[in-house]
């Protein structure tokens, strides 16, 4: 059967999707970036390798995340799509009516809006970690509390505590005064859960119109408390697919299985031995214009093999 790799390389987490033909999740993984995403994309296809079914052919690859451009020279990518695309389609997918996308990973967050199956609107917040997977991932290791226990303990709240979440030195601040005040630790992890979703809302989700079906992806999703709050501030119902932490690398592999079956050719994939291969990242200021882009650059063993920053053809690899 032929099936297609999804990659998706963010801050947090690099998530790796083998796909089959047929709409299954034949492998998905899940690994933290740790800072490191030629070591995390490495390990991934070495695991997703030593899993895959032998009567697997991979027939095409996508690429998606912050780290999109280095995945794609590395592994040798059909289709190289920005995160908004890659989601929207995944979640298109999962839910075939879906209007709104809620969308909130390690460090940053976006909503997508979606009319009749087309994208019409989308926002991100990348600028302030407040809201994001990173900073509750930080409060729970502040509280001593497993963030898998996070939003259990938050439906158990009895009282409603306002935390101020526009910013995560004021929340943590604010977390601290309520504790004094005596408050119990769910209803502070309740009232966390919803400063995060206000600051959502106030922010990524100002100005937009937001219809049902609700669906709601990314890592934070697993957080049944976060996923409560959205549905008290919105009231509706909100939708958390089975795969919500792999939606991108999912809407990749997708993106992948359509570009290739439209085209007819055949995939660029370089194989999973790529996992055993040294390959090195540096940058540089070009100087041959104002612009000074400053260019990066990746090497497998001593050739260069991607070139990604510049403005002009100058330094693209062929």
């Amino acid at each position: 059967m032929k099936a297609y790799l999804g990659i998706d390389v963010g801050s947090v987490s690099t998530n790796i999707v083998i796909y089959g033909e047929d709409g299954s999740i034949i492998n998905g993984l899940y690994l933290r970036t740790r800072g490191r995403p030629i070591e995390a994309i490495q390990k991934g296809l070495q695991e997703a390798a030593e899993n895959l079914p032998s009567d697997i052919t991979i027939a095409g690859v996508g690429t998606t995340g912050s780290g999109r451009y280095l995945a794609g020279v590395m592994v040798g990518a059909d289709v190289i799509k920005n995160e908004i695309t890659a989601h929207a389609v995944a979640a298109s997918s999962a839910v075939p009516d879906v209007q709104t996308v809620l969308e909130i990973g390690g460090q940053d967050s976006k909503i997508i809006i979606i009319r009749d199956g087309v994208v019409t609107d989308f926002a991100m917040n990348t600028v302030c970690a407040a809201g994001t997977g990173s900073f509750l991932d930080q409060q729970a290791a502040r509280l001593n509390i497993p963030i898998t226990r996070f939003g259990e303990l938050a439906l158990k709240a009895t009282a409603t505590v306002r935390i101020a979440g526009r910013c995560t030195v004021f929340a943590e601040s604010d977390m601290i005064h309520k504790q004094q005040m005596g408050h119990t630790l769910p209803d502070i992890i309740n009232g966390l859960c919803e400063a995060l979703v206000r600051n959502y809302l106030n922010n990524v989700g100002k100005g937009k119109e937001i219809l049902p079906p609700v669906v709601f992806q990314g890592g934070v999703a697993a957080n049944v408390g976060i996923r409560a709050a959205f549905e008290r501030a919105l009231h509706m119902p909100v939708v958390v697919p089975e795969h919500h932490k792999i939606m991108g690398a999912i809407g990749a592999a997708q993106l992948a299985a359509e570009e290739l079956k439209n085209n007819g050719r055949s995939t660029r994939f370089k194989g999973f031995q790529i996992a055993g291969l040294a390959y090195r990242t540096s940058s540089f200021d070009c100087d041959g214009c104002p612009n000074n882009c400053e260019i990066a650059e990746i090497y497998e063993g001593d050739r260069v093999i991607g070139r990604w920053g510049a403005r002009c053809p100058r330094w693209d690899v062929i």
